[in-house]
């Protein structure tokens, strides 16, 4: 028996901090020995390719995995390229030397090629060590090809390591990992059950390109030759079987051509890996190299979540490493107005820590997230453009994420994102775009006009949309609360300005009507008067109006707030913080009659006024969707009316 030797001081502190910091999930000690099996087998490979040995075939290179519950044990075999002694010391008794490292700065000089582009996934030496997270003694047992000797390294992590001479009939490396004991924070048998470390290669290995073989128990029914004459009451009698498995599917979808990939095989992998169970609208498969070179799969769902717009859900990618899963919801790698797309990354350039949960640089995550953003983006307008149906499908469930995508952060993204923008239209009540609205304008025209409102049909009825329809001029319809902010922070759309209808001077009118209505408005100023005096500080002022046609009344304001941003102030959790409120001016057509029948009461008593402009601004305000004061004075009011028309 060899002397027992100790880590050197600096390599025993790294591995004290490895086990206790390094890793934020035990669970990775498994995708990290199996890394290192899958580089080991690399190296043996290459070295087969390179020195043309005969002895090697590629469809015999495998890794296995064993549990022993007897034993509290989980064993990780590899035929790959296997240590010597030296090569044990160097590489397992001095912590963070890899020898994965040395062999990709020599292939790299060899094959001309940078280092990052030669994909060896164990470069940093440390990843063995995280079997000590869940071990309490580690063997590692080694034969080198070509050599005749093999050894085993064995450590205690705590105690040192020993190295001696031992028997291995296969070259390759053999490492098995005693469980530390359970205890209240902490249960180490269940990295013996079967289905948890088939749950963890499938999470973390299943692309590594060797197979993974593990045995495995299955209930498999009993046939008996008399089957079919039992009764069909009889109860089916099973037994345990054992059988070798390959766990992982080694290759990835995404690696794979596009056209050899069925929608079938692309649905099926979306809802297995992404848990829906309905297939995805967008399967969006690209490969792009670089200076990041990445693979990316990605989908957009046919239906939105049920937990989308909560706080609940979570935006990202899962990410990859040359095949690895590093992490499951990059959120770095989507924007959050995309934050609906699912899918993964798979990238060979990225620099990873120690560790290989976190990254070192967020410049090349940047730059994935930036061609992914372009490339979805894209994708969308090529719906938009060839599949009108498909994209109001999409706009139908997501759309509204493109508009807060288009609000948020300052409107900062706006430009990326208004050709996608849609909305209802007063022709036809059909979804158009902005594109749509300014190519089919009047010539000379210079606004986009839109009004809000709780549904189509209620805005199609308000006051305001009459003559602006009548005028031949379309109008957006605004049913989302943050639709006026998205037009506030758009501004303009192509040089043409967005306008509200129920908001300052749309200027409809010809010269011939303005001058009839600065007539009629000096003429009745006295009864207007009367009308603002009566209403006191309720309205801002009492006017004809310009903008009805038919209907009898309506409420308009100025430029800045509107009635809806009231509304959505007000409907926040704290309320409408600062009180603000739009102006109130009350608008009444001077072609219906019910202005006839005011300036008749005014000329006889104007007194009387008083009533009929309570009665006419809370009838505005009832069109305008706001509450009245009191419900029960209005009731009342209307019935005295009734009974005087009556009368």
């Amino acid at each position: 028996m060899s002397r027992k030797k100790q880590f050197k001081a600096e390599s025993k502190r790294l591995l004290d901090l490895m086990i206790h910091s390094i890793y934020t999930h035990k669970e990775i000690f498994l995708r990290e020995l199996i890394s290192n099996a899958s580089d080991a087998i690399d190296k043996l490979y290459y070295r087969a390719l390179s020195e043309n040995l005969q002895d090697v075939n590629k469809d015999d290179l495998v890794i296995e995995v064993e549990l022993d519950k007897d034993n509290r044990s989980i064993t990780i075999r590899d035929n790959g390229i296997g240590m010597n002694k030296d090569e044990m010391e160097e590489n397992l008794g001095t912590i963070a030397k890899s020898g994965s490292l040395a062999f990709k700065e020599k292939l790299a000089q060899e094959e001309g090629k940078s280092e990052d582009d030669v994909d060896i996934i164990g470069q940093f030496g440390v990843g063995f060590y995280s079997a000590f997270m869940v071990a309490n003694r580690v063997e590692v047992t080694s034969k080198k090809y070509g050599e005749t000797a093999a050894y085993r390294w064995s450590s205690n992590a705590s105690d040192g390591y020993t190295i001696d001479e031992t028997d291995k009939d296969q070259h390759g490396t053999e490492i098995v990992l005693y469980l530390k004991e359970n205890s209240d924070e902490e249960e180490y048998d269940q990295f013996l059950s079967q289905y948890e470390i088939e749950g963890l290669i499938k999470k973390y290995s299943d692309y590594i390109r060797y197979p993974i073989r593990m045995e495995v128990e299955e209930q498999r029914k009993i046939e008996t030759e008399s089957e079919g004459e039992e009764s069909q009451d009889a109860q089916p009698q099973y037994e345990t079987v054992k059988e070798i498995k390959t766990m992982n599917s080694m290759v990835p979808l995404w690696k794979r051509p596009k056209k050899d990939i069925t929608k079938e095989e692309y649905d099926e992998f979306y809802k297995d890996k992404f848990d829906d169970y309905q297939a995805p609208q967008k399967v969006i498969h690209t490969s792009v190299e670089g200076t990041v070179s990445f693979d990316a799969l990605l989908f957009i769902p046919s239906k939105a979540p049920y937990n989308y717009y909560s706080q609940d859900y979570e935006r990202g990618l899962q990410l990859y490493s040359r095949g690895v899963f590093i992490m499951d919801k990059a959120e770095e790698l989507i924007p959050e107005y995309f934050r609906f797309v699912k899918g993964l990354v798979d990238s060979q350039d990225l620099s990873l820590n120690i560790s290989r949960e976190m990254l070192q640089h967020d410049r090349q995550l940047k730059v994935i997230a930036s061609r992914i953003e372009k490339k979805i983006k894209s994708e969308l307008v090529l719906m938009l453009k060839n599949d009108r149906e498909e994209y109001e499908k999409f706009w139908n469930q997501f759309g509204l994420q493109i508009k807060f995508g288009v609000y948020n952060n300052y409107g900062m993204d706006k430009d990326k994102l208004m050709d996608l923008l849609m909305f209802y239209s007063s022709r036809e009540q059909k979804l158009v775009t902005l594109d749509e609205y300014v190519n089919r304008m009047e010539e000379g025209s210079d606004s986009i006009y839109f009004m809000s409102g709780d549904s189509i049909d209620k805005i199609d009825k308000l006051p305001q949309c009459a003559l602006v329809k009548e005028k031949g001029y379309e109008i957006l319809y605004l049913v989302d609360n943050v639709d006026e902010f998205v037009m506030q922070t758009l501004g303009t759309y192509k040089e043409k300005k967005f306008k509200n209808i129920s908001q300052g001077d749309l200027d409809l009118a010809s010269d011939e009507e303005k001058q009839e209505l600065a007539e009629k408005t000096e003429a009745n100023k006295e009864l207007l008067e009367a009308l603002k005096e009566a209403l006191g500080d309720q309205v801002k002022e009492v006017k004809i109006s310009a903008r009805l046609m038919d209907d009898p009344v309506c409420l308009s304001t100025e430029e800045g707030l509107s009635f809806e941003m009231e509304k959505v102030l007000s409907a926040m959790p704290e309320g409408n913080p600062y009180g603000m409120k739009a102006p109130r001016i009350l608008e009444i057509n001077p072609s219906h009659d019910i202005f006839k029948a005011l300036q008749k009461v005014y000329e006889k008593n104007p007194d009387d006024v008083k009533d009929y402009a309570e009665l006419l601004l809370q009838q505005a305000l009832l069109i305008e969707g706001f509450p009245i004061d009191d419900p029960m004075e209005f009731s009342r009011k209307v019935c005295e009316f009734m009974v005087k028309a009556s009368a």
